[in-house]
Parts: C-alpha cells; structure tokens; sequence
C-alpha cells in the first residue's frame, strides 16, 4: 500500500479543494456561510460551512417553487428539454468539479465519482430526446363521430429525496426527466452531500436564467429529516421521489399517501448473483468483487449474496478471497484506490455489527472484516471488504448491511439457487453467471428472478439509464430513469371529442329528456 494512500488528506486540502470546485461553478458565498456543517468521510473534517432549512422554509420554497411551475408548464416540450440539453453542457464543462465533490462527500474513488456525473449527463441527453416524444395514444370509440385520445400534461411540484451514496445522479435521474415533462422540482438532499447539491442547483438554474424562464423551477432545502417531513406533507407537492432505506420508505409512503400524493420509492435491496457450473470463473470474480466491493459497498445495488453451486464453491471462495486480499484500500484521492471511505461512524457499526452476528449464527470469515487506517484517522472508517460463508441464508443474511459484505451460500440445482435469490423481503437487482442458455432463460422467466433488475453474466450494480431502474416488494415499486418511467412525473387524461353533432350515450344508454 502506498504512503499517498495510507496518508488522509488534511482537512485544509479538503477545504480548498471544496472552495475551489465550488467557486468554478458559480455557487454564492452565501450558500456556504451558515451556521451547520458539512464533513468528509475520508478524514471526518469538517470541510465548509451550510446553513439548514426549517421546516416553515420548506413550505415557502416550495410555494415558489409552485409558482413558478404555473408558467414552466405553458412552455413547449422542446423548449424544455433545450435548458435540460444545456445543464448537460454546464455539467460537462464541470464534470472534474463536480465529481471532486462527490469524493469528498460521499468518499468515492475519482473515477466512480466522475462515473456518477457521466449518470447525470446522459440523463440530460436521454430527456432531451424524451421531450419530443411525449407521446398519448388514440384509440378507437364505440360511438360513432367521436375521438377517443389520450395525452399527458405536467403534474406540478415534484419533491426528491436522494441519499449520500449517489449524492447528484439521483436527483438528476428525477430533474431531467421531471423538467422535459413540465415539472418544478424541489430537492432535499442527503445531509452528507450538500454541497454537490448546492453546484448541481446552482448549474440547473443558471441554464434556466440564460433561457429566460423563471430559476425557482428548480429548488433546494438542506436540512435533516425534519425537512424531509415538510416536504412530504405538502399538498403542493405532486409527486414525492424518495431514494434510501426501506425503513426511510415505511415512513415517506403513508405520509405521501395520507394526502393522497403520488409517491416514488426506490429503497434498499439486498441483491444476490447466482453462479452456475457453466460459468467463466474469470468474469465471475471481476463481476463480483465489482459489484460487493465497489463504493465500498455502498449502492442499493450492491452484491451482498453469492449463491454458488456446491462443485465450484471452494475455487469461487478462494479466487473472491484472493482478490478481496489485493484490493487497495485507503484515501480515495490516492492513484489506484480501489475502495474508499464508510460513510460514517454509524456505518461501520453496522458492518461489525452484522460480522459479530453472522459469525454467531455459524458463519465463517473467508476474507477481509478488519478496519483499516484507524492509526491516521480516528474520525474516519475504512474496511477491508469481508468475505462470509454461511451454512444457510437466514438470520442476518436476510437483512441488508449497507457495507462491504458478501454471504456465500451453496446451493445444489437451479430452482434451489433461484428460490434463495427470491427469499428475500427486497427485490432491487439480481444477476446470474452462466454459459447455458436455458439457465440464463430461466432467472429472467415469470418464475424466475422477482427482481426489478434482472442481469446474465454481470454484477447487480451499474445499471444504464436507458432502462427503468427500481425494484419490487420492499424496494418499494418505484421506476426512475429511462423507459416508461417518465410517465409517473406526469398525468394522465382520456379526452372524448364529439364532432358528429349528435349525443348518443356509450353502451347503449337511452336517456332522452
């Protein structure tokens, strides 16, 4: 390991680094000169200054945020997804900036982190195509001389709540596609990533500006769940997008629904890859220690069990364990950093807490588990990503540990594996390793993987934006990104036009006065 990488950055380099990156994209002192704070999790420092919302704020911020949708809405499709076409030129333009905030932030390697802003932009491109096909449907009438159709119009103030792992491609998920449908948004970031949020507002707005529209199209309240709270109790609020834990969406959804809001949940996942007899062992080890490893195991996507047929068990443990042992942990601003940061001090308690309970349920640790770099940051959590086999999928397997620990289970034939892949209260992302085809076939059958993301021959994580990304059961149902899922941001009206000149009545009602 090298001394850049087992050596923390000072919390003045992280401070000027903030300053820096956030001076380049335009953000006003102001936004920086409160009384709260904002740390990083590569050296628990505090590296700027925020100020919270309360929750009174909330309903003001939103109120314009209202406002000011009352005329976005009037404003042509295309139009629309010309400013979200230019947010994508400014996040272009700053990518490297705005990526060396979600480092510091969130605690991703450089590359991930610049990966995540690639997210962003490529939203921008997919919406500002969506903004042009937008597209209702005709359908036939049972009375004759009248048209039967179906459009779709702007819903109204759309509330998002993004976690710290994906601290902007989230929100940008939401944005673009809410903005080409004729939306305002309002973003209540995490509270460990307020100043990402702050650049990526500050970017939207200045593209809303130069085209001439109204800045409170796009809003942001920084705050704790207080804030949160707010946001889902107003009833100006159409639509509330909420990304986090499963126990955050148990509280956001009958809040939302109480005032009959429309709700998006996109919450956790405990995710499983099933390797078969057939599989390239090769790709399995990449794709795996990729998928449990990556963000330091900190995705909704990411691995957290290996299901592995009972002949090739010990050479899939012994290549993972032999990987996990290489893998460059440390500072994420070091060169060759694989893994990075936990977010915090609750996070790595968590990650003892589930190796303690799974060794005492009869597990054994295969690889990894320890904490490292505890010598030079005290305030910060770095961990060897732990390999666990399990005699059976029970007990803590069966929650998710948002931490870089991967249960290996055995399993004997295909609808075994398939039933354990499925025993699960998440339903987020799945994957199968094989060559055969009728295996392959089979996970993505009905009876099959239950899962919204359903993957052959690559990890759970990394999904494109070009399809609908969320999950079933307690992941919460919601839809982000690409396919169909523009069509939640947006309502529905089935039009009847009558040009006949007539009134007959639909099936065959007689009601003559």
């Amino acid at each position: 390991m090298t001394t850049e990488r087992t050596t923390l950055p000072t919390a003045t380099d992280l401070q000027d680094r903030v300053t820096t990156a956030l001076t380049a994209m335009g953000v006003d002192a102001s936004a920086v000169a409160g009384s709260d704070q904002a740390t990083s999790p590569l050296n628990g420092a505090i590296v700027s200054s925020v100020r919270w919302a309360s929750t009174a704020e909330v309903a003001e911020v939103v109120a314009r945020a209202h406002t000011a949708w009352l005329s976005w809405r009037e404003v042509p499709a295309p139009a629309r997804g010309a400013v979200v076409k230019r947010l994508g030129e400014l996040l272009t333009t700053h990518k490297s900036d705005l990526a060396e905030l979600v480092t510091i932030e969130a605690g991703k390697i450089p590359t991930e982190a610049a990966g995540e802003v690639q997210e962003m932009i490529d939203i921008c491109d997919y919406a500002v195509g969506l903004s042009r096909q937008l597209f209702g449907r005709t359908m036939p009438s049972e009375r004759p001389g009248h048209r039967l159709a179906e459009t779709w119009h702007p819903l109204g103030v759309v509330g998002v709540i993004s976690a710290f792992n994906f601290p902007v491609a989230v929100w940008a998920w939401n944005a673009a596609v809410a903005l080409a449908c004729g939306d305002a948004v309002v973003w209540k970031p995490s509270e460990q990533a307020p100043l990402s949020a702050l650049a990526s507002v500050t970017l939207l707005r200045r593209a809303l500006a130069e085209a001439g529209h109204d800045p409170q199209v796009a809003a942001l309240v920084l705050g704790d769940g207080g804030v949160g709270a707010a946001l889902c109790d107003d009833p100006r609020v159409a639509l509330l997008s909420a990304t986090g834990s499963t126990r955050m969406g148990r509280a956001v959804g009958p809040r939302v629904a109480a005032r009959f809001g429309r709700s998006l949940l996109e919450l956790g996942g405990n995710n499983a890859a099933i390797v078969t007899p057939s599989a390239d062992l090769d790709l399995v080890t990449r794709g795996v220690v990729f998928a449990a490893a990556g963000t330091a195991g900190q995705r909704c996507t990411s691995l957290r069990r290996l299901i592995v047929h009972e002949s090739i068990l010990e050479e899939v443990l012994e290549r993972v364990a032999t990987a996990y042992g290489r893998l460059p942990v440390g500072n994420p601003l070091a060169d060759g950093t694989l893994v990075g940061p936990l977010v915090n001090a609750g996070s790595y308690a968590a990650f003892r807490g589930a190796l303690e309970a799974a060794v005492a349920q009869g597990g054994t640790l295969v690889a990894g588990g320890k904490r490292e770099l505890a010598d030079v940051g005290a305030e910060a959590f770095y961990v060897r990503p732990a390999l666990v086999r399990l005699p059976e999928q029970s007990g803590v397997a069966l929650e998710e540990t948002f931490a870089p620990i991967l249960y290996v289970l055995a399993y004997r034939d295909l609808d075994e594996a398939i039933a354990l892949n499925n025993a699960v209260a998440q339903g987020l992302s799945s994957s199968i390793f094989t060559q055969d085809q009728a295996e392959a076939e089979a996970f993505c059958a009905a009876s099959g993987s239950d899962c919204g993301i359903v993957n052959v021959n690559i990890g759970t994580s990394g999904a494109e934006i070009g399809g609908a990304f969320g999950g079933e059961k307690e992941t919460g149902g919601g839809r982000e990104s690409g396919s169909d899922a523009w069509k939640a941001y947006m309502r529905r009206a089935t039009n009847t036009v009558n040009y006949s000149g007539k009134l007959p009545l639909a099936q065959g009602v007689n009601f003559e006065v």
